[in-house]
C-alpha cells in the first residue's frame, strides 16, 4: 500500500460501510442490517485514503472466537483495487485469528472469482467436492444469484 493509505483497527462508519458496499458491487443492506453486522464483529479493519478521507477498503472477521472464523465484507473501491489494500487487510486480519485463536481454527470465507487469486495467495483452498458453500436464500428470492451477501 502506498503512504496515502491508512489501515485503521476497527470497522469504517456505518455510511461509508453502506457506500463501500455498493461501490465494491456487493449486495446493498440496511442501516439496521449494517449497524448489527458491524456489532457482531470479531474483528474488522479499514482503510482511509488520507488525502480525500475517503473509506477504500474494508474487511471484517465473524465468528465465535474460539474454533469458526469467517472473512466477510472484503472489499475495495474500485478506483484503489491492485494497490494492495487487500492484500494488507487480509495479511492482518489473519494475523489477528493467529494470535487470538487455537492454532486448529477453522478459516473460512466464500470467495468470488476476482478475489479468488488473492485468497490462493494466504493459502485458502477451495473445499469442493469433498465439500460446498450454501446458502438460504431470503424468502420470496429463491431465484437470488451473484454477489448477495
Amino acid at each position: 500500500m502506498n503512504a496515502d493509505l491508512l489501515l485503521v483497527d476497527g470497522p469504517p462508519s456505518l455510511d461509508d460501510y453502506l457506500a463501500l458496499r455498493a461501490a465494491a458491487g456487493l449486495s446493498p443492506k440496511t442501516r439496521e442490517q449494517g449497524t448489527m453486522g458491524l456489532r457482531g464483529s470479531w474483528t474488522a479493519l479499514h482503510v482511509r485514503h488520507e488525502p480525500s478521507d475517503q473509506t477504500v477498503g474494508m474487511g471484517r472477521v465473524v465468528g465465535d472466537g474460539g474454533w469458526y472464523f469467517h472473512v466477510v465484507d472484503m472489499a475495495v473501491r474500485p478506483s484503489f483495487q491492485r494497490q494492495g489494500i487487500g492484500d494488507a487487510i487480509l495479511t492482518h486480519m489473519l494475523a489477528e485469528i493467529s494470535q487470538g485463536a487455537p492454532a486448529d481454527a477453522y478459516i473460512s470465507l466464500l470467495a468470488d472469482a476476482p478475489g479468488r487469486p488473492l485468497y490462493g495467495r494466504h493459502g485458502f483452498v477451495e473445499t469442493a467436492p469433498r465439500s460446498v458453500g450454501m446458502w438460504l436464500p431470503p424468502q420470496g428470492n429463491a431465484q437470488q444469484t451473484g454477489r448477495q451477501r
